[in-house]
């Protein structure tokens, strides 16, 4: 098996509150209320959607909407983000 590092990249990302979906969709996260969820949950649009938007990838409160290198979106939990990045200096 081989192993790799991930390159040192800077992303921008934004936390869903419950509340802040005004500002992810300024900011151009393709993001819309998951109607079921009482308004916890987004569907987030990736890259993985292909064409006709066929997969559906929820956030769900406190995860992290990263937007990445290439200028998709995607959701991350907490944990994780915590274990991938630091914050940096703006």
């Amino acid at each position: 098996m081989n192993k790799f590092r991930k390159k040192p990249v800077v992303i921008e990302a934004i936390q869903w509150d419950g509340t802040n979906l005004d500002q992810l969709v300024s900011w151009g996260a393709p993001a819309t209320l998951l109607p079921s969820s009482g308004g916890a949950s987004l569907i987030i649009g990736t890259l993985e959607d292909g064409p006709n938007n066929e997969a559906v990838h929820v956030a769900t409160l406190h995860d992290w909407i990263i937007r990445g290198v290439k200028g998709e979106y995607y959701a991350c939990k907490p944990d994780i983000f915590a274990a991938t990045y630091d914050s940096v200096e703006n």
